[in-house]
């Protein structure tokens, strides 16, 4: 079996969407083809993942596409700026690997769970995922702080027991809060601790809450943050600052009681190391479609079993993204939770895969398809900007 041409395409043909995903479809001279997405579906980076998914694609046309732990140490070890890593790189290898484990599994007629061990379960649990945007699959800011305790109770009612919020990424008529310039000032933490509050009066003691910062803030303002949150039972705090630092993760650690999570912008074994060898972390978030694909995630989630890390993969792009996650999460011992993004509701987000696999009663069933177990629609591919290397 060999590669013969990659499709490159990215879904950009809706302004109203959430995301731009950048999607791949390996087609092989058995007529088997594997789809694949680069992570990047959303800030400024995805003209430079079709870019350098063009020039990865001219690497691999001739392989064979079974062979996939050779692509990817090709990918990463013979292109220069692979070992290197960054974002671009790793988003680039991870779609390819996607959709080479996608074949794969095509091609012995199995989901990709069953060829990295079987399922350590049947569904996975899922938590409603940026509550700040409301939760009426339409994703869009809310204002105040009662529409918190709204949104958060909705997804309750359709039984989520975890929501993740980031209570100060809108200031409180909706628009976008500045907040990463040092110490915050008193409105804003009240702000913060009234919205959080407020939520937990909702759905009572329960249902878990995951504070999110986004990396917004630095690592006093996170402190503070952290301190006003202590007494509200927080799962755990998300991306308090940006993970270039890791010492700084590790003295923030000693100075909060409640568990730090991260892991959307930290790429491939060597990004994490240092996060775990410290045990910074208490849950570690790579993204399947950014972290160096199913391969290199499978890698990293053993690499933390081994420091008590759990896992919840970051989901904030398309279907094969989530797809690629639940074969991870099927298999992985320290798995944590599902992450449901506010923008996956969406009509769009959808209207992209052939499958709709998202929580009933804040549950995914574990979709026992061959390959990933996902596809693209094909009038949905002729929308997209599309290219092909052959």
């Amino acid at each position: 079996m060999k590669i013969t041409k990659i499709d490159i395409f990215c879904a950009d043909y809706d302004p109203q969407a959430p995301n731009e995903p950048v999607f791949i479809r390996i087609h092989t001279d058995e007529g088997i083809c594997g789809f694949g997405e680069a992570g990047v579906a959303y800030g400024n980076s995805k003209h430079a993942a079709i870019g350098q998914l063009r020039d990865f694609a001219s690497l691999i046309i001739g392989q064979n596409p079974m062979q996939i732990e050779k692509i990817w140490n090709r990918l990463q070890k013979e292109t220069f700026w692979g070992l290197g890593g960054g974002t671009v790189i790793f988003s680039a290898i991870s779609a390819i690997d996607i959709a080479l484990w996608d074949i794969k599994g095509k091609v012995l007629r199995a989901p990709v769970y069953e060829l990295l061990g079987g399922k350590m379960r049947e569904e996975v649990r899922a938590y409603a995922s940026q509550i700040q945007f409301g939760w009426d699959g339409d994703a869009k800011a809310l204002v105040g702080v009662d529409a918190y305790a709204e949104a958060a109770q909705k997804a309750v009612s359709q039984g989520f027991t975890a929501v993740k919020v980031d209570p100060l990424q809108r200031d409180e008529n909706g628009k976008k809060n500045y907040r990463n310039a040092g110490l915050l000032s008193s409105d804003k933490l009240k702000l913060c601790r009234d919205r959080l509050t407020a939520i937990r009066e909702a759905v009572g003691e329960s249902v878990d809450i995951i504070l999110e910062l986004h990396a917004k803030s630095d690592f006093c303002a996170a402190l503070q943050i952290s301190r006003l949150a202590e007494d509200l039972n927080i799962l755990y705090l998300e991306e308090p600052f940006g993970p270039l630092n890791p010492d700084l993760m590790a003295k923030f650690k000693a100075q909060t009681t409640i568990p730090l999570a991260s892991g959307e912008r930290i790429y491939s074994r060597y990004g994490y190391r240092p996060f775990l060898e410290s045990r910074s972390l208490d849950v570690i978030q790579p993204d399947i479609a950014n972290c160096g694909g199913i391969s290199e995630a499978k890698k990293i989630c053993d690499m933390a079993q081994i420091y008590d890390v759990l896992v919840q993969t970051h989901i904030c792009g398309g279907p094969i993204s989530n797809a690629a996650a639940l074969q991870i999460e099927a298999v992985i011992p320290n798995f944590c939770i599902h992450e449901y993004h506010v923008g996956n509701m969406t009509p769009f987000s959808r209207s992209l895969g052939i499958y709709d696999d998202a929580p009933v009663q804040g549950n995914i069933r574990i979709p026992d398809r061959p390959g990933i177990g996902q596809e693209i629609p094909e009038e949905i591919i002729q929308k997209c900007t599309f290219l092909t290397v052959e």
